[in-house]
């Protein structure tokens, strides 16, 4: 299993929680929460990001698997960005162009 530090995995996190939390959101509900408030992203490895949802005012860790390899920080983001697309299609939401 890849790991990566904790530089990039709070660039990451920071990006994500700063810039995207309805994507967080989404991703959560599509695979993991359906009935999720929130979410933020808390972590990620080689095989999946982790987020903390609200679900019916209980925070719950989930891990949602990566749809492609994550080797390198490059993957990271494209494989975020396909799981923020499939979690649009599974749920009829019309995708932003970030």
């Amino acid at each position: 299993m890849t790991s990566f530090d904790a530089g990039v995995i709070a660039a990451v996190t920071g990006h994500m929680n700063g810039d995207h939390t309805d994507d967080n959101l989404l991703i959560v509900q599509a695979f993991a929460e359906p009935n999720a408030t929130a979410a933020r992203m808390t972590g990620l490895n080689g095989e999946s990001g982790e987020w903390v949802a609200d679900v019916d005012g209980v925070e719950r860790t989930v891990r949602v698997p990566w749809l492609g390899p994550v080797t390198d920080r490059a993957s990271i983001r494209t494989e975020v960005v396909a799981l923020y697309r499939a979690a649009c299609e599974k749920t009829g939401v019309a995708p932003n162009e970030h």
